[in-house]
């Protein structure tokens, strides 16, 4: 365990959203922050800048996509570039199984939304609400 603990940001990558999280080490705990659309790269990037600028992780977490058999994804060679791409901001960057993540936080924002706690679920919600699943994933193993 680090010294002092640790905030994380954590991805889940789509081709078309990027859902992201911010995890606490003190917790094990994350809360979905935003979505950014995965349009264009210079975008992508100073969004993410941004971010890492408010927050100030001490890592970068990605959710790496695999199927039921443990299989890659046909999506994981964009998610290995992205990580690659991370590398820009010179933070330690982990990655973590995410099977199941969407399904998993889909069926928690059903449930919120039939208990009268949250409205219409967007698909935005589900990524965001998916990246804080792989960071409390990440924060469960590492911590």
């Amino acid at each position: 365990m680090p010294d002092t603990p640790e905030t994380i940001l954590a991805f889940d990558f789509g081709a078309r959203r990027i859902g992201v999280a911010v995890g606490q080490q003190i917790t094990s705990s994350a809360s979905p922050l935003t979505v950014i659309a995965n349009g264009g790269p210079e975008s992508i990037w100073v969004a993410i800048a941004a971010l890492i600028d408010e927050w100030q992780p001490a890592r970068l977490i990605v959710g790496m996509p695999s199927h039921a058999d443990g299989e890659p994804a046909a999506i994981g060679a964009a998610v290995t570039e992205f990580m690659a791409e991370l590398e820009q901001f010179s933070l330690p960057i982990n990655s973590v199984d995410e099977r199941y993540t969407s399904i998993e936080a889909e069926g928690l924002l059903k449930a919120r939304r039939q208990s009268g706690q949250q409205g219409r679920i967007s698909k935005e919600r589900i990524d965001s609400t998916a990246a804080a699943l792989i960071a409390e994933r990440w924060l469960k193993k590492e911590f």
